[in-house]
């Protein structure tokens, strides 16, 4: 009894710490088994599935992390972390097409997020290196992107396995390689694969282990394992073929080199916005504005043929700006970069910036106690809204602000509105903080009975989802 007594207590969110950081070390099995038990003790939550997703797609298991994120979609079909891992969990697969659908996807739900534009970039270059039809890959921006049912997507994906399943002659020819054709798939890592071959003629230390118990055969075979795989997916990302073409093409001179230099110059901003992202996250956010102002200044002085997203990328980069500033507490400097963003995209036509910027310009006044802006932007964002899930955060905003104004009444009515659109996604997170804002307007305007019954339905919301620090608020 004495040793039962001093076991620690499991809880999910010791495991999902857990999990977390043996993924960060490399040690993906290991955190595997953390995120399972996390999902034994919460079946069914969206960010641990999410967690695993990425998990199985670092250890090469591409099906598993598509039906993880699959999974958290069911659950929240606008869960933006879903929808990216679900389409790079299809680009990895070597499913293109498709992972550029869900990148756009998401891009649409949350312009804001900048990984979305480079899953579409990198999507779109890996189609135009198979196929070499750029026009091959254009989407409507104006619908759902609806065209792709749900059937015609797993029968796709069905034939595509099956085909890949095939041994077809070229299949054949890829299995026996000349040194010439792996090195030229697997590049710098063709040296690491044939010291690993090597390793595996030597008996004696094949049959050796580790401290830690584990043979040293079977992690050189994983090890080649491993490398077969990227040059599976290397093969399917630009295949032979594809590589034959693009010789023909250098053939033509000029315009080949043209295109040349417009696939460096898009891949050379693509990973100067994930830079800039980066940067931001990791709290650095001085060298996130010093290196979105200077890639600023680049694009300002392309073409927009060199650039043909040149608008787009101009507003995004002054929103990223804007960010930096917000972070670093310079809130005048982060307003008149989300001006800028906004004024550009208003010349231009860019409704998803027009979107993102008043929603930026609205926080930064609310940071500042400008509750009188911060509505105004957001009520002229309202009719940009895209979901229902958006609506239900914009309209508790929009309520907030009118509380910090005492003005009760509208506040109480922008809350109800709220818990409509809460209501109509399913959300409890958000038809808890729309409740507890209807409650706290109906004690401002001394409607004691309606508060005490909305704060006791928040109670409720606050235990479905679970929050113990929001149960113990509403309590006081």
């Amino acid at each position: 009894m004495a040793d039962e007594e001093i076991l620690p207590v499991v809880t999910f969110g010791n495991l999902m710490t857990e999990g977390t950081a043996l993924s960060r070390r490399g040690q993906h099995d290991k955190a595997l088994g953390c995120f399972n038990d996390a999902l034994k003790l919460r079946a069914g939550d969206k960010h641990c599935l999410i967690t695993r997703s990425k998990c199985f797609l670092k250890l090469g298991d591409t099906e598993n992390s598509l039906k993880d994120a699959e999974a958290s979609l069911q659950i929240d079909k606008t869960f933006p972390e879903g929808l990216y891992q679900k389409a790079e969990a299809l680009y990895t697969m070597g499913d293109f097409e498709f992972a550029l659908v869900f990148y756009h996807r998401g891009r649409r739900l949350r312009p804001d997020i900048h990984k979305f534009q480079l899953g579409i970039n990198k999507a779109e270059e890996a189609i135009v290196n198979c196929l070499g039809n750029p026009s091959a890959v254009k989407l409507e921006n104006t619908e759902e992107l609806c065209f792709v049912s749900r059937q015609a997507e797993l029968r796709s994906r069905k034939e595509n396995q099956q085909q890949q399943n095939k041994p077809t002659k070229d299949q054949k020819r890829t299995k026996k390689q000349s040194p010439k054709t792996e090195r030229q798939l697997l590049g710098e890592f063709y040296a690491d694969k044939a010291y690993l071959q090597k390793l595996l003629k030597d008996e004696d230390l094949m049959q050796s282990s580790t401290r830690q118990g584990i043979k040293v055969m079977d992690l050189v075979l994983d090890g080649i394992s491993y490398l077969n795989h990227r040059r599976d997916f290397w093969q399917q990302q630009k295949p032979m073929y594809a590589r034959v073409y693009e010789r023909k093409l250098l053939q033509q001179g000029r315009m080949q080199d043209k295109k040349r230099k417009l696939s460096d110059i898009g891949r050379s901003i693509a990973k100067d916005m994930e830079d800039i992202e980066l940067c931001l996250d990791r709290g650095s956010a001085e060298e996130s504005c010093r290196k979105a102002e200077r890639l600023l200044r680049k694009i300002q002085g392309w073409t927009e043929e060199e650039v043909p997203n040149k608008n787009e990328l101009i507003c995004n980069l002054h929103s990223c700006i804007g960010n930096a500033h917000l972070a670093m507490g310079q809130m005048e400097a982060a307003l008149h970069s989300h001006e800028m963003d906004l004024d550009f995209a208003v010349k231009n036509a860019l409704t998803d910036a027009v979107s993102r910027a008043l929603d930026n310009i609205g926080h930064v006044h609310a940071r500042t106690g400008r509750f009188h802006q911060a509505i105004n932007a957001w009520e002229e964002k309202i009719p940009l809204a895209q979901s229902s899930l958006e609506k239900a955060w914009l309209f508790h905003e929009i309520g907030r602000c009118y509380l910090e104004l005492d003005k009760a009444e509208a506040a109480q009515e922008y809350g109800q509105k709220s818990l409509q659109s809460a209501d109509e996604e399913g959300d409890v997170e958000w038809q808890l903080h729309a409740t507890v804002l209807v409650a706290q307007a109906q004690v401002k305007l001394k409607d004691y009975r309606s508060a005490i019954m909305n704060f006791e339905r928040a109670l409720e919301k606050a235990k479905l989802v679970p929050s113990e620090a929001a149960q113990n608020a509403i309590i006081a």
